[in-house]
């Protein structure tokens, strides 16, 4: 049986409970400013950086060289307005400190971050993806330019950047790592987080993301001076989620779900820390995707990947009727998500051609981008540009249970149907829709609000040639065959959590600092407890991570004297 990994720091001066980004990130500050810091992990080393790892590397910068580059003009103020147009804070209690992140944040990203991860050799592709292009208003959801940069490398490179300075210090004897222990609970004297108490977990030598054994082997109690709480959301806790779920907002909780992150993603940390005495806010604030497929090769159980998806596809609700605005691909997910969930149904549909998913469909997760997680720029040329669809989206037009591809409309529909959980959508009526559509698309003007978001989509140069489909009709046989894809809802953020201050330490309920504890990441919200709001902006989840953590260690250092 493979050992079990105890390597415990003399009298660390910080705990740092998940190897996750938040808490890597807390740790290398830390550790820069010459604190002892032992990491805390209840999976085993193979999952260091756990789901930023998994993502896509997208950030949220503002006014960047990458947006001038591209033609984009953007400001503090403009993405300030897109933040809070989003977030819509409303909870005169709870969003006060959610309120205070974003300011800071928002300024952060307009600021110093882009240069901060540039000093730890961090970079990003030139080219700027326009995400969550929003619900039409000027002031209210969505960004109202692109803003999602995209890192050479990918999550794993988010990871690394600060892991292998991590690393050196802990082959220096620096920092130390104890896996495979799982806390259960905060030790609190004296009004102080001074400790942690849990089990050690059996050995595993379980891959990457691969669920492991929950078979406790063993207690311990560790004590530091500070304790940051830096576990995650609860993105696989499907029970949690339903608990949670925000029914007058999104209507009832789907039935059926599938999930973007690995089990491991539980929320377990937010019952402990409210059960030490912590605020927990914002709980049914949460972000779902609604372009969710199952992976035909899964790594966690129920395992999901989004489809990223450019703004042509025809979307049809459950029963086969046709989105109307703002309910288009890459727009408004949450308002998507209700007017899905407002059918009775929990799934809807693409109708795309064989030229749309070879330019407009990418897909979530450094997996699924292996020539840009390997920074191979040959292979990312002839995969992005070249004739046909990227390696990774092709297998699954072969392999995935949720694509159909035929070549006539009725046979489409029929192949459809097959696959429905729902009502059986009747040919006749997505027929007249697709016709519809269609006729419209002679001009390059008209009345479909749809084909008016893709021609405005297409002035901007960093999609018209890269990222968007020559508009087309979906009946011509040149650009086909047709493709269908059941879309699934997919589990993904937690938009509330433990509330904190800007140093990034917990608050309680009476809104006084809780001492000793600080949180970080995912479970605080982002920072704050909620830092988003009702609503996410993306690119902003890594950010959130980074700089959550990155307030958390420097408080905690300046605290401890550093």
């Amino acid at each position: 049986m493979p050992r079990a990994e105890v390597l415990e720091i003399a009298e660390p001066e910080v705990i740092v409970v998940g190897a996750g980004l938040a808490g890597l990130v807390a740790a290398y500050e830390l550790v820069s400013a010459g604190r002892r810091v032992l990491i805390v992990e209840q999976e085993n080393r193979n999952n260091l950086g756990a789901q930023a790892y998994w993502s896509l590397g997208g950030l949220f910068f503002v006014d960047s060289p990458e947006q001038r580059l591209m033609g984009v003009k953007d400001s503090h103020e403009l993405a300030l307005q897109d933040w809070l147009g989003s977030a819509q804070f409303d909870r005169a209690r709870e969003d006060h400190w959610p309120r205070r992140w974003a300011d800071a944040y928002v300024r952060f990203a307009a600021g110093e971050k882009r240069a901060y991860l540039r000093r730890l050799g961090l970079r990003v592709l030139p080219l700027v993806g326009w995400a969550e292009r929003g619900d039409g208003s000027p002031s209210g959801h969505g960004n109202s330019v692109p803003r999602f940069h995209l890192t050479w490398g990918t999550g794993p490179e988010v990871v690394r950047v600060f892991a292998d300075p991590l690393l050196a210090r802990e082959r220096q004897g620096l920092v130390s790592f104890a896996f495979r222990h799982r806390v259960d609970e905060l030790i609190v004297e004296h009004g102080a987080a001074v400790g942690i108490r849990g089990v050690v977990l059996e050995p595993s030598e379980a891959k990457r993301g691969v669920a492991s054994s929950r078979e406790a082997v063993d207690r311990f109690e560790l004590r530091a001076p500070g304790i940051v709480a830096a576990t995650g959301g609860i993105g696989h806790n499907f029970e949690l989620i339903r608990r949670n779920w925000p029914v007058q907002r999104l209507g009832a909780a789907p039935a059926y779900m599938i999930a973007g992150v690995p089990a491991y993603v539980d929320g377990r940390m937010l019952g402990i820390a409210a059960q030490a005495g912590a605020s927990v806010i914002n709980a049914d604030r949460m972000w779902h995707y609604t372009e969710g497929i199952h992976n035909w090769d899964p790594i966690w159980p129920q395992h999901a990947i989004r489809i990223i998806p450019g703004p042509s596809s025809l979307w049809l609700d459950a029963s086969g009727q046709r989105m109307e605005a703002p309910n288009y691909p890459g727009f408004d997910t949450l308002r998507t998500l209700r007017r899905i969930l407002a059918t009775g149904y929990d799934y809807s549909w693409f109708i795309l051609t064989r030229s749309i998913i070879e330019r407009e469909f990418a897909l979530s997760g450094s997996e699924q981008n292996p020539d840009i997680t390997a920074k191979h720029i040959g292979q990312m040329l002839a995969s992005r540009i070249g004739a046909g669809a990227p390696g990774p989206v092709a297998a699954f037009e072969r392999h995935g249970a949720d694509f159909v591809v035929r070549s006539t409309l009725s046979a489409l529909v029929a192949g459809m149907n097959e696959l429905a959980r729902g009502p059986q959508l009747e040919l006749a009526q997505v027929e007249r829709q697709v016709l519809a559509r269609d006729n419209e698309i002679e001009n390059g003007y008209g009345k479909d609000a749809q084909l008016m978001a893709i021609a405005n989509a297409r002035r901007y140069r960093g999609e018209r040639f890269t990222r968007i489909a020559k508009p087309h009709r979906l009946l011509d046989p040149a650009h086909g065959p047709l493709i269908a894809v059941r879309l699934n809802v997919l589990t993904r953020k937690t938009l509330g959590g433990i509330e904190t201050n800007l140093d990034s330490q917990a608050m309680r309920p009476d809104g006084s600092p809780f001492a000793g504890l600080y949180a970080a990441g995912e479970v605080a919200g982002f920072g704050g407890g909620g830092v988003h709001g009702y609503n996410a902006l993306e690119g902003t989840f890594l950010g959130g991570c980074i700089f959550s953590g990155r307030a958390a260690g420097r408080a905690l250092a300046r605290e401890l004297g550093g």
